[in-house]
């Protein structure tokens, strides 16, 4: 079994899909005005959390100005944010914000993770580049012995988690549809109950499509879950 420690070397050294990384590197030479005096990560963002988590949190993608910079999944953007808020209030992580890959945000009995790894343009993987990075989220299970939960941030990243259960033969025949707070408890003890949550996008939340009520009430539903 590949531990976290190996599965974050491989990670950060993929180059598998050219045109993400050809984006992430163009955007660490561009910058955002707001932060041009700073280094842009401009890899592979792996993981990041507890590795005896029993919840897993998948998201879409690394931010172009968010964790593309920061080096960090869910950092240096209202999206992650708005994420650690929610996931703070409701006892996963020991402080509200994510600013970048030193501060001391500690997570609790959870862990983050994308369906893939380099920012994508527009934020729209292609389908080969979500199947590309199939492999890391496998060994990321894997590795997270404890899960019991998976919360799927968005469609993109419920459709990547399903896909996986399918592959390991442990998916129902029937794809359930996607929606806000879905839960969909499973009855083999391999198996972790999986939970669709909108994802916190700026999109979204400017929209009030996820509001930071919605979400807490995620993560409430998680802890009843986990007990």
């Amino acid at each position: 079994m590949t531990s976290l420690a190996a599965l974050k070397h491989d990670v950060i050294l993929c180059q598998r899909c050219p045109r993400l990384r050809a984006h992430c590197t163009q955007v660490a030479q561009t910058k955002r005005a707001s932060f041009r005096n700073e280094d842009y990560w401009a890899r592979p963002v792996p993981g990041f959390g507890d590795k005896n988590a029993r919840v897993l949190v998948i998201g879409l993608a690394p931010g172009a100005h968010g964790a593309n910079r920061t080096g960090r999944v869910f950092t240096g953007d209202r999206s992650g944010d708005f994420l650690i808020s929610a996931m703070h209030a409701e006892g996963f992580a020991n402080r509200p914000v994510a600013q970048h890959a030193k501060d001391p945000l500690r997570l609790i009995d959870s862990y983050l993770t994308n369906a893939v790894r380099c920012a994508p343009p527009n934020n729209r993987p292609t389908a080969l580049e979500i199947r590309e990075c199939g492999g890391f989220l496998e060994t990321e299970l894997a590795a997270l012995t404890q899960v019991q939960v998976v919360l799927t941030l968005g469609k993109f990243s419920f459709d990547a988690f399903w896909r996986l259960m399918a592959k390991r033969g442990i998916a129902p025949s029937r794809k359930p549809h996607f929606a806000h707070g879905s839960i969909f408890t499973q009855t083999k003890n391999l198996v972790p109950h999986l939970v669709a949550s909108y994802h916190p996008s700026q999109l979204n939340t400017n929209t009030g499509k996820l509001t930071a009520v919605m979400l807490r009430n995620i993560f409430q539903t998680i802890q009843t879950l986990l007990r």
